[in-house]
């Protein structure tokens, strides 16, 4: 992993943590091992790091920007697209573990598994030295994205967070209520709700796809 390290500008302490971060649910899978050998965890770990130290570099860095504002130019920052071509620039997917299957379907360059072990591999760095060498390391990856991003483009589930607390100080909440299918063509479907009432169900290829279109489709039900 010496090589990835490099590309990452970061030395592990502790080398299982980056292994594990680039092991994909498929190999977990194709190997007969622990389901929590997979880089899930870490991947819902690193999700969390990346919008808290996101959301401080926009909170510090734009003093006048409202508070929709800063929640669209996040999104626009940690979407799966801006997290896909980070993995791409510094050649992540080349040290994925992958089952045959997603080998076979070319899982190396699919979006989704590339914004996912970008989000791994910032939970194995927290974990290993940190906030503040995490904080450098999305510094460094998307201090050069800020200005470049506009945050127009709202996503379906930002409009629907907006819409719903224009009336509620509650938020939209998304349960992943089925999962189907072999590794290298997983299925999710996801509900949208808001104080328990499902407003749409949706779909996808990912959990986040899955939730996306679960939002769009409370979005037509609501007439939005």
């Amino acid at each position: 992993m010496n090589d990835l390290e490099r590309q990452l500008e970061y030395t592990f302490q502790n080398a299982t943590l980056l292994k594990t971060a680039v092991t994909h649910a498929s190999f977990v899978n194709e190997k007969n091992l622990k389901p929590t050998a997979s880089n899930e965890r870490l991947e819902f770990l690193g999700d969390a790091v990346l919008q808290v130290c996101i959301s401080n570099m926009l909170y510090h860095r734009f003093n006048d920007m409202a508070e929709g504002e800063l929640t669209r130019k996040r999104a626009a920052l940690v979407c799966e697209e801006s997290l896909s071509n980070i993995a791409r620039l510094l050649g992540i997917g080349a040290f994925i573990l992958l089952g045959q299957g997603e080998v076979k379907y070319r899982g190396r360059e699919k979006d989704s598994i590339l914004a996912n072990t970008v989000e791994a591999i910032l939970g194995a760095i927290y974990l290993d030295g940190g906030m503040t060498a995490v904080q450098d390391v999305i510094l460094r990856w998307f201090d050069p994205l800020v200005d470049k991003v506009t945050g127009e483009a709202k996503d379906s589930k930002t409009i629907l967070q907006e819409f719903v607390q224009t009336y509620s100080n509650d938020t939209a909440v998304y349960e992943i209520i089925n999962e189907s299918g072999p590794p290298h063509l997983r299925s999710f479907t996801a509900t949208a709700s808001h104080q328990g009432k499902v407003l749409g169900t949706g779909t996808g290829r990912t959990k986040k796809e899955a939730q996306q279109n679960a939002a769009k489709v409370a979005l037509k039900q609501l007439g939005v």
